[in-house]
């Protein structure tokens, strides 16, 4: 349960536990779906293609059942704390290991802590699985302010120095860890990189899978041929899928009427970012289970989520960037590119704002939710990347 909004300096243990009730009303809403028509033949091209949305719909109403998988996430070591007026969800696993590295994953949008279920395993008890108990990692995954669990009605909203703000408070305040790395993907790179920039005597270093560059950089006088491909990525992006950024980064009032009353609505508005993010070459069920998609979209139902998960977004259009212009990351940084992620900087743009980046690896496969994507590709580089850094 929430706790109460009065700040604790405590972690109190947490375990999920849906209301019979709010699965109930789900169940009626899904039994009475008012679908939108679709244009002839139109498929995905215009988004969510109406007869797969209709068959997720049918095993989520039939057939999944979220009692199994919340048993399954509450098998983690999951607390809450309250910190200046912000209820903290977070996971907190223990590493097996001689000297296990503290190190704080953080997810993105429109993903959640369900993200980690894979590799958390992977890095805190790696002889289990094969590896060096010398790879152990202390893993602390929150849950962002404003998305899960972290979260109660009302609550104040975010940007990512904020949260960069909290969760160093959390890891060294609460927690007691004086130096951890910081892993993430989506937001979880701003995350990490704003990490890296504000406390580069508490961060070891930041791994991670998103260059968190600025989507207008300013003109070159003499783009190079890498330059001039990435600017036409980033010119083809924000034509043609950016449009989520700015709906929820100017009017996110507005969208979450829908997106809170209808979950077939909210469904297709997560469930299109994980096809058109992901390496999964259009077949999102071959490359997701339904169980993985609607276990993230329930994390967002039951907490009802949507609207506080937008406020980063209208954060990041309304404030400077947040890492201050000519300013540099100069912790140890590790990038992970990854063939099918939204955008790709190359390494020249990069270097602009991270100073000291120390591997740079080209993965063969996958895209945007790579923890959930190829888990064991993702371990392999946290380890490798963190452990001159131990």
């Amino acid at each position: 349960m929430p706790l109460s909004g009065e700040d604790s300096s405590t972690p109190a243990p947490f375990s999920i536990a849906v209301p019979d009730g709010v699965l109930e009303d789900l169940g009626q809403r899904l039994a009475n779906v008012k679908w939108p028509d679709e244009v002839a033949g139109g498929g995905w091209d215009y988004g969510v293609d109406l007869g797969y949305l209709k068959s997720l719909v049918g095993y989520w109403r039939d057939e999944y059942d979220w009692r199994a998988q919340e048993k399954a996430l509450n098998q983690f070591s999951q607390f809450k704390i309250s910190r200046d007026g912000i209820d903290l969800h977070f996971i907190h696993e223990r590493g097996i290991g001689p000297n296990p590295m503290p190190l704080l994953l953080t997810h993105g949008w429109p993903s959640s802590v369900l993200d980690f279920h894979k590799i958390l395993p992977m890095l805190t008890d790696p002889g289990r699985f094969g590896g060096d108990p010398a790879d152990a990692f202390t893993v602390v995954a929150p849950s962002i302010p404003g998305h899960g669990f972290s979260f109660q009605p009302g609550q104040r909203r975010l940007g990512l120095v904020e949260i960069a703000d909290v969760f160093n408070g959390l890891m060294t305040d609460v927690l007691g860890y004086d130096r951890y790395g910081s892993q993430g993907g989506d937001w979880g790179a701003f995350v990490s990189t704003r990490l890296g920039y504000a406390y580069p005597d508490t961060i070891a270093g930041i791994q991670i899978s998103l260059l968190a560059i600025p989507r207008e950089p300013e003109p070159l006088s003499d783009p190079t041929e890498d330059e001039k491909a990435f600017f036409a990525q980033l010119d083809h992006w924000l034509r043609e899928e950016a449009a989520y950024t700015f709906i929820m980064g100017t009017k996110p009032q507005t969208l979450s009427y829908g997106l809170t009353d209808s979950p077939v609505g909210l469904a297709a508005w997560i469930v299109e970012k994980f096809r058109t993010w992901s390496d999964c070459n259009g077949d999102v069920d071959a490359h997701f289970t339904r169980d993985v998609l609607l276990t993230n979209i329930m994390i967002y139902w039951v907490t009802g989520t949507i609207n506080a998960s937008c406020w980063p977004y209208f954060a990041r259009l309304h404030g400077p960037w947040f890492v201050p212009k000519g300013e540099h990351v100069v912790v140890p940084t590790g990038y992970a590119e990854y063939p099918s992620e939204i955008l790709t900087p190359p390494r020249s743009l990069a270097e602009r704002m991270y100073g000291n980046i120390v591997r740079w690896t080209k993965m063969e496969t996958g895209g945007h939710f790579p923890a959930l994507e190829d888990p064991q590709a993702l371990v392999r580089e946290i380890r490798e990347f963190f452990r001159p850094l131990r």
